[in-house]
């Protein structure tokens, strides 16, 4: 996979820009990979899901969510790092090629908005419990879950910060 050559800040796009970009991209018959998360205290659980969904396609596009939408999800005290360090951390890898924020609880908004060929989840998730597959299945795409790296989460990484 070729990332575009810009800094790790300048792959952090809006929907809109994200559509043209994608809508360009897909001229040349490039295959979109699409996940997303909150992606707070980026650790090796996330880095070997997105490579794997890199892996997949020609671009990962990484749905993240907004801060106020990381509050409802887990809780007053969350996210630890703000939307902007965690995009532009992700952005960085090699792995992501855009990343756009959400700011609902979900992105159905941003699957329906993209439509991509491939949804990619981690493997905690049922198929049938996955949003946005109903969107990409009948546009013709995949759904794929991906097997999770065992004791690697950012649960898991607080918990074991709390009790040094």
């Amino acid at each position: 996979m070729s990332r575009p050559e810009r800094p790790a800040s300048a792959r952090v796009l809006g929907l809109d820009d994200l559509r043209n970009t994608l809508r360009e991209e897909r001229r040349g018959d490039r295959k979109v990979v699409f996940t997303n998360g909150c992606f707070d205290l980026l650790h090796t659980g996330h880095l070997r899901l997105l490579e794997a969904a890199a892996a997949l396609g020609d671009l990962l596009v990484v749905g993240l969510n907004l801060d106020e939408s990381v509050r409802r999800l887990k809780g007053p005290e969350r996210p630890f790092q703000t939307f902007e360090d965690r995009a532009e951390l992700l952005a960085g890898l090699e792995a992501v090629d855009y990343v756009v924020g959400f700011a609902e609880d979900t992105p159905a908004v941003l699957i329906d908005a993209i439509v991509p060929d491939i949804l990619v989840k981690g493997g905690d998730w049922a198929l049938d419990e996955i949003v946005g597959r109903e969107t990409v299945e009948s546009a013709g795409g995949r759904v794929v879950t991906i097997q999770l790296v065992a004791g690697r989460s950012t649960t898991h990484l607080v918990e074991r910060i709390r009790s040094s």
